[in-house]
């Protein structure tokens, strides 16, 4: 449910537009609003989950996602929707990062663990396609309102059957939490991500998108001071220590920011361009989901053999190839000529890097840190996201997507030049802690 919502709204964003009166300029914010309260606060409500109990964390984030999606199936106006998907991300800033710890938590091994968040990234996968598929059969057969109303559900059960399913977890000990350092990063995306969509629509001449990007950059500045004098910050030295930590995080930062572009691109060009309604847009949506899938089934087999650094190397250059031919799709294209090949082309590449970056991204993660390893990597993506649709969507669909392709390669320079091609951590005997619970053994071997 909560990757759905990532993309849920991309189909139906031009019946939104049409409805509610959204500026070309502003229609970015219907997916960025969620990005950016998803990403800015995961690192903060990661820390509440290991502290203050990542069931009871995750309960509250759920609870609150089903609210916001309520007022979102609501909106009358702009303003309603943006500030609906904004509570709904914070939503998902709590249940996410929680989910995850749990999952790495219940499964210790390193190829256990490995497999599970391959099934994790599975369920992502399904969630990030099917949404497009319903959205787009909601919207053309009912209303765009229903997308968000269809959560309710699946919200009701979630609340009801988790505590019955899962127990509760926490970290050992009392810790401060980094509540400004959460401010100041959200801050700074919020103002980077608004001058950008400003200078799109104003050019760069514009005092006031000039001065954003300038606010988000002193903001950032701001950040990193009060995090290197904190004494809890939002994210410890000691937990970027590991090189292959900090690598699958910044190649994961601009994987993201091409592929939540591309998108938000496809899907309008698939509907303005080449005239599909909502419902055609969906379901020719539905191979990339087979084709991640599959790219997801066989990274798990080749990250083993070949280790982490080249089976990175190798998902990014197949999304280059992907992103590359879906760029040159144009007006009066065919789908089975033109649009198909690249979409199957890029989503085995987005399924063979997703599970490995996962895996790297929480490398040696424990009971103490399990939350805060999951919410760093997946605001990441989220931040990616949103500095992705706003910086790529200005520049055009096929200018975009080009652009695309750059983020991609220098992702895999940064994973050739600096991954290790084997994880450093120590290794460790999983035991048990005071509650009985399996604690991981640390870094596995990638």
């Amino acid at each position: 449910m909560l990757v759905l919502d990532d993309t849920v709204v991309n189909v139906a964003l031009p019946s939104i537009r049409d409805e509610l009166g959204f500026s070309a300029s502003a229609l970015p914010w219907v997916v960025n609003a969620y990005f950016l309260a998803f990403g800015g606060l995961l690192l903060l409500f990661g820390w509440m989950a290991d502290l203050l109990g990542r069931r009871r964390v995750f309960l509250i984030g759920v609870a609150l996602f089903g609210v916001a999606s309520l007022a979102c199936g609501l909106a009358q106006e702009p303003w309603q929707l943006v500030i609906g998907r904004f509570v709904q991300g914070a939503g998902s800033a709590m249940a996410s990062p929680a989910a995850m710890s749990m999952i790495t938590l219940l499964y210790p091994g390193p190829e256990e663990r490995a497999k599970a968040l391959g099934i994790w990234g599975g369920i992502a996968a399904l969630g990030g396609t099917s949404g497009l598929v319903l959205s787009g059969a909601l919207t053309d057969l009912l209303s765009w309102r229903g997308i968000f109303l269809i959560n309710l559900p699946i919200v009701a059960a979630a609340l009801a059957l988790l505590p019955r399913l899962v127990p509760e977890s926490r970290a050992p000990g009392r810790r401060r939490l980094g509540v400004p350092g959460a401010v100041l990063v959200t801050g700074t995306a919020v103002s980077l991500v608004y001058g950008l969509l400003r200078a799109g629509e104003t050019g760069w001449s514009d005092p006031i998108a000039l001065g954003a990007v300038a606010f988000s950059a002193a903001l950032a500045v701001a950040f990193l001071v009060a995090e290197s004098r904190a004494a809890a910050p939002l994210v410890p030295r000691s937990f970027l220590a590991s090189r292959t930590r900090a690598v699958a995080n910044g190649a994961t930062l601009l994987f993201s920011m091409a592929m939540y572009a591309m998108s938000f691109l496809l899907m309008i060009q698939i509907q303005t361009v080449l005239g599909y309604s909502p419902l055609l847009a969906g379901i020719a949506y539905l191979p990339y989901g087979a084709g991640i899938l599959a790219g997801m089934w066989l990274s798990s087999r080749i990250s083993f053999r070949i280790g982490t650094r080249w089976a990175l190397l190798l998902a990014f250059l197949v999304n280059i190839a992907g992103l590359l031919l879906l760029s040159g799709v144009a007006a009066g294209d065919s789908y089975a000529a033109h649009v198909l090949p690249g979409m199957l082309i890029l989503s085995l590449g987005n399924g063979l890097s997703l599970p490995v970056m996962a895996v790297a991204a929480v490398e040696g993660t424990t009971e103490e840190d399990a939350g805060l390893g999951s919410a760093l990597f997946t605001s990441v993506q989220q931040v990616g996201g949103a500095v992705g649709v706003a910086a790529l969507a200005i520049m055009g669909y096929s200018a975009g997507l080009t652009a695309g392709a750059i983020c991609v390669a220098l992702g895999a320079v940064i994973i050739v030049v600096l991954l290790p091609s084997r994880a450093s951590g120590p290794r460790q005997t999983a035991g048990h802690g005071a509650d009985g619970r399996s604690k991981p053994a640390a870094a596995p071997r990638l």
